[in-house]
């Protein structure tokens, strides 16, 4: 190859390094928002590798509309796998092709204008977290591929490049948390002090993924259920039990 032959970077490269220039970030800050590092950005931006699915995910969550819909493509998400969760944004999404929805209003009475909400892209995986009396998987969430994807309103999701969705096993949690529900969990948001009293996913080496209710009692932090029948575990930081994440919404059929 002659000295003067200029590389062509594909296209995805390109448009990730305009994403993060436009942001002013540098590769370390951009890539700590997606969890990656300033190594890997690097080799995105030159076309030495390319992001995974999840990663396109967290691109497209973070690069707004329109430029959303050209990472999630390569992500390969679809348009269909929004409306499927939004059946009665279809009609605008076939219309305008953007990423802001409006949602009818159901019920009598005199219809106001709806309001134009953003959408995220969040992964779900294949991956079961269990309650108290139940075992997850024992998974490390950050190589694990995506098996679809939810929408979600953005105010649902603070930190949407590190959020992801998963399935619960038991009913330890209800009447909140039911068997075969999906969680979605900011791993982001993984600081004790911050979750006292909050509903978080938890990990154990050896025991795996556990959603529960992260208590202190004192200075003792504690992971214990909704219902009373189950013994609390110890999570204090240092313990066998990491806080992995704080679950910021569920959804499920009901049975």
């Amino acid at each position: 190859m002659s000295p003067n032959t200029e590389i062509v970077r594909p296209e995805w490269s390109v448009k990730i390094e305009s994403l993060r220039r436009a942001r002013k970030g540098s590769q370390a800050d951009f890539g700590r928002g997606l969890g990656v590092s300033a190594m890997a950005m690097s080799r995105w931006e030159r076309g030495a590798s390319e992001p995974s699915g999840q990663a396109y995910i967290r691109l497209g969550n973070l690069a707004g509309d329109p430029l959303c819909w050209f990472f999630w493509e390569r992500a390969g998400l679809r348009l269909s796998d929004i409306t499927r969760v939004l059946p009665a944004a279809r009609r605008r999404l076939s219309q305008t092709g953007i990423a802001k929805l409006q949602f009818a209003q159901a019920g009598s009475g005199k219809k106001r204008f709806p309001k134009v909400a953003n959408l995220v892209a969040v992964p779900l995986l294949p991956v079961h977290a269990g309650t108290h009396g139940c075992v997850g998987d024992n998974t490390d969430l950050s190589n694990v591929a995506a098996e679809s994807i939810l929408a979600a309103p953005v105010e649902w999701c603070p930190n949407p490049g590190s959020t992801v969705c998963l399935r619960v096993k038991g009913n330890s949690m209800s009447p909140l948390i039911l068997d075969g529900y999906i969680i979605a969990v900011d791993l982001s948001d993984n600081q004790n002090d911050h979750l006292v009293g909050q509903i978080v996913l938890a990990s154990h080496k050896e025991k795996g993924l556990l959603v529960s209710r992260l208590i202190r009692f004192d200075h003792t932090d504690a992971l214990v259920s909704d219902q009373r029948d189950y013994e609390s575990v110890p999570a204090n930081p240092g313990s066998a039990w990491r806080t992995v994440g704080k679950v910021v919404w569920w959804a499920g059929r009901p049975k």
